[in-house]
This record gives C-alpha cells, structure tokens and sequence, in this order.
C-alpha cells in the first residue's frame, strides 16, 4: 500500500500537468512512449499462450501511427481533427492486420505466423487505437476537460472499489478470472464515478475559470457556460465509463490469468507494470471520444 500511495503520489500530479497544461505534441509523444511500454508487456503476455510475437514490426507500427498522430497534433479545428482521425483510425485498423500477416510469410515455422499477427493485430486495437483517442480528444473543445473527467472517474472508481471489495465484498464477479473482484466492490465503484463525474460538471464552469486564471489551460480546453451538457446524459455517460472502465479491467486480468502471471510488468512499484495501470482507460476512452465526437459534430 505504501509503495502504491508513493507512486501516484509522484505519477498523479506529472499526469495531470501533461493532461491540463502540456502542448499537444507532447501530450501525443508522450503517449506513445506509454504505448510502446503497454505493448512490450502485452507481447510478453502472449508468450504464456505459445505465442511468437513479432516485436519489431509491431513497434514499427505503433511508431509509425502516433508519428502520424504527431505530425497533426498541431490541427486547430476540432470538428476536421475529429473526422480525420476517426477515418484515419478506421484504414489503420483494417490495414495492419493485412501487414502483418504479410510479414509473417517469411517465419520459416507457418504454424506460428497466424497467432502472431492476429496478436499484434489485437495489440493495435487493444492499445493503440484507445490511447490516440485520448490523444485525439484532447484536441477538441474541453479536451483537457473532458480527460480530466475521465481520469478522475476511472480513479475514483477504482479506489473505492478496492476497499469496499476489501473491507464488505462477499460475492465474486468471476471467481476464475478474478477471484478478487466483487458485486459489491463493483456497486461501490460506479457509485463513486456518478458522484465524481455529477460533480465535476456541475461546476465545471468554476473548475474551468479557475484553471484559466491559473494558466494551466486554454479557454478552449475549458468548459464554460452554456458549454456544459445537461446532467442526466452527463450521469448516464460516467456510469458507461465506469461500467466500460470495470469491464477492461476485468478483459486485462483475462489475458494475465491465460498467461500465467500476476502482473503484465514491475514498472509501476506498488502498481505492477503499465498494462495494469491503465486497463481501466483502455475500454473507457472509447467510450468517451465517441461522444465527444458526436458533441463536436453537432
């Protein structure tokens, strides 16, 4: 616990800096750099399964996406970044397994080709795909807003569902996939995003201001006055978060149990590796870049 407490103690404040007040650019560099790291760890992960990952074409993939992501990070109107990134995201997903099951023609072993592309295929979707939507998002109005809401919904959820699963959780989820993971901790973590995500947007225009005037945000990456969507879509949407944020959790400890292992990496003291940390924003951030993209585009 106390290594856990350490490490967000050093990790929460660097985040939220990067998610407020960082350009861009950086946001997406530095995404891609967790990207990388998530990757190298679901790699390992397969091998538990028999698995021959193609590490190198992988990377290269990976690399090769954020680098275009990069290069249009600067765009400075929301409603076409939206649209070009939606349909650039889309050619991506249905080219790159088509690469690499052309790069594994060359395997001497063919038995082993198939697994190992349709891993990496899954990496880039699992991974990639999630991870540039934040990148993505942070580009339209209230981005910055917007992550931030995510981050502190997907936290507090999994905060208090750590302790009241710990303290009163009696009844099993998935007693072979996570012999941890209770009803009643799960009840307890999206009571915590309603009340967070509830409050974040009944006084996001004050939240906003306030970092306004401190200089960690752009008015655009705010959300102010009429800007603010009303609440019974607002609570509907943090409750599929946090629904979307438990079930990625539950997906990520899936493969670890296939695998073998308790932790996908030991990058992370207290946390395990980078995989671990961010499952939950995995399946979440989907979620939310596709209503914000409807937002934008109405």
């Amino acid at each position: 616990m106390i290594e856990r407490i350490a490490t967000a103690a050093v990790l929460i404040p660097v985040v939220l800096l990067l998610v407020l007040w960082a350009p861009i650019a950086l946001v997406a560099l530095v995404t891609a750099g967790i990207a990388l790291l998530t990757v190298r760890e679901f790699l390992k992960l397969t091998e538990g399964y028999g698995v021959e990952p193609m590490r190198k074409p992988t990377y290269g993939a990976f690399l090769f996406f954020f680098l275009l992501l990069l290069i249009n990070a600067g765009q400075e109107r929301p409603l076409l970044s939206t649209e070009i990134f939606g349909i650039f995201a889309a050619f991506a997903a249905a080219l790159v397994p088509f690469v690499f099951l052309t790069i594994v023609m060359r395997r001497e072993n063919l038995s082993s080709g198939y697994p190992a592309a349709a891993t990496s295929a899954f990496g880039f979707a699992y991974i990639a795909l999630p991870l540039a939507m934040l990148v993505q998002l942070r580009q339209q109005w209230a981005g910055a807003f917007l992550i931030l809401y995510l981050l502190l919904v997907v936290w507090a959820g999994d905060i208090l569902a750590y302790f009241v699963g710990r303290s009163l959780g009696r009844h099993l989820i998935a007693r072979r996939v996570s012999p941890k993971k209770t009803w009643e901790g799960a009840a307890a973590s999206l009571l915590a995003s309603m009340l967070v995500g509830g409050a974040l947007f009944s006084y996001s225009s004050s939240l906003s201001t306030m970092l306004l005037r401190w200089g960690w945000i752009q008015r655009r990456d705010g959300m102010f006055g009429l800007e603010k969507p009303a609440m019974v879509p607002v609570l509907l949407l943090t409750a599929g978060l946090n629904l979307a944020a438990q079930l990625g959790d539950l997906v990520e400890s899936l493969i670890k149990r296939g695998a073998g292992v308790k932790d996908s990496g030991a990058i992370l003291p207290g946390h395990g590796g980078m995989l671990d940390r961010i499952d939950a924003l995995l399946f979440a951030a989907p979620v939310l870049w596709l209503w914000a993209a409807w937002r934008v585009a109405h």
